[in-house]
């Protein structure tokens, strides 16, 4: 394996360094305004875009600058967001309801392209398609297996890639064949939060950046909200804070387990070498059970390489290393290739896998969106605002779903290193057989 140690690289995402200066933005919070909503992200920005385009007053708070977290950190990849299959859903929830639930990304995908299109926002949104490998021949034929069940029951389009065809969809040898998914998007996360934010502020929300939320007080007549610079009445508060939902809100951290993801960026690399890598340029995600994810940058000038790298959290440098050793594992082509960019987010993932939202002693929320929530988190977000507004479209499939979390749970998951290990193990194990006999 090749080893390396990251050292004078931008320790921030490549993303940023695309965007520009950001606007300005008002430096305290008003005493008073008819929906308050804590975090910036995608969320949070979709649902004040709602509200305050139906002439409500609008407050957004974040802790950080706007859009610090996985808003502007995630690796640009778009799927349709829901992870458990149609069979387990009907199984817990019943036909009908399990349908319901997966169409919800369906609807969230669609959306979300209509809503980039109309809106004409610059952030290099396209359907890419997405290769996802396997890392074993018999993961191979559960993938086939399974996306021709979803073909027939769903309608969710792919064709298979042999392994003898693999290198026109992904330059490497380490994997077994996989599958395209076609409607599946690539996206500049940063733009589009970006693009996102300005079209929040010119339908006049007051967003309010390094303004921590300290308290949720509910009144007679809605809520009184301490911040670090101030006090505020709201009538409505939206929570929005996903992977960085805090002790503000005991209930909602005991049912999310935030996850570190970490991605890095290469130097700047020959147009030839990213073709042979990256021949139709979509995205890519493999079959292990701590999945990595990759992709050629918008202007194919660089390889986007993430993952979840280590047990337990640590540094961006580590975990650049780490990244870069098994970047190099599967394209030996990238060894000797400098790195420029190593950075982290915070993903939020629910114990049932599945997004949630809804409204809790009176506080309405949208989360725990399982590493899929480019398209997830603004569609929840957009109907998040219509329920607020009172509009009967905002109720979505998700809403009223049980929401569990596990007996001593309060937010840290003191169970993930275990875990995480584990399925490393055995994605470990499993990849060094299949090598070992192909």
């Amino acid at each position: 394996m090749v080893r390396t140690t990251l050292t004078g690289i931008n320790q921030y995402p490549y993303w940023h360094d695309t965007i520009g200066p950001a606007p300005d933005l008002s430096d305290m919070p008003p005493a008073k305004t008819d929906v308050l909503i804590v975090g910036s992200g995608y969320t949070g920005l979709n649902a004040a875009l709602q509200v305050a385009r139906a002439g409500r007053s609008v407050l957004v708070l974040d802790a950080g600058d706007a859009g610090f977290g996985c808003s502007t950190r995630n690796g640009g990849q778009i799927s349709t967001s829901v992870k458990p299959s149609l069979g387990k859903l009907t199984a817990k929830f019943g036909a009908e309801k399990a349908r319901a639930i997966r169409q919800e990304g369906e609807n969230a995908l669609e959306w979300l392209d209509g809503f980039i299109s109309a809106e004409q926002l610059d952030c290099d949104f396209r359907r890419s398609g997405r290769f996802h490998a396997a890392h074993t021949p018999a993961e191979y034929e559960t993938l086939t297996r399974d996306s021709q069940t979803m073909l027939r029951e769903e309608g969710i389009e792919y064709h298979a890639v042999p392994r003898s065809e693999q290198r026109s969809e992904l330059g490497t040898d380490s994997y077994f064949g996989g599958v395209v998914y076609p409607r599946h998007c690539s996206i500049h996360p940063a733009k589009y939060h970006r693009a996102l934010l300005n079209k929040t502020l010119k339908a006049g929300a007051d967003v309010v950046a390094h303004c921590a939320v300290e308290a949720i007080e509910r009144t007679s007549i809605g809520f009184r909200v301490r911040t670090a610079k101030g006090l505020v009445e709201a009538r409505d508060v939206i929570v929005a804070t996903n992977g960085y939902t805090s002790g503000l809100r005991p209930w909602l951290r005991r049912r999310i387990i935030p996850i570190g993801s970490y991605i890095i960026a290469t130097e700047k690399l020959p147009e030839a070498l990213v073709d042979e890598l990256f021949p139709t340029d979509r995205v890519a995600s493999d079959t292990c059970k701590v999945v990595y994810y990759y992709r050629a940058s918008p202007d194919r000038r660089r390889i986007l390489f993430g993952g979840r790298v280590t047990s337990r959290e640590t540094d961006t440098a580590e975990g650049g290393a780490l990244l870069y050793n098994n970047m190099c594992r599967i394209f030996p082509q990238l060894e000797g290739r400098a790195i420029s960019h190593s950075w982290s987010g915070i993903v939020a993932y629910s114990f049932d896998e599945l997004a949630h939202t809804g409204v809790h002693d009176g506080v309405h929320y949208a989360l725990g969106y399982c590493g899929s929530g480019v398209s997830m988190a603004s569609y929840l977000g957009m109907r998040a605002g219509q329920k607020v507004l009172g509009l009967r479209e905002g109720q979505t499939a998700f809403d009223g779903l049980p929401h569990p979390t596990r007996p001593l749970y309060n937010g840290s998951p003191w169970f993930l290193p275990a875990v995480v290990s584990y399925y490393r193990w055995q994605d470990r194990r499993q990849t060094e057989r299949a090598l070992a006999a192909s």
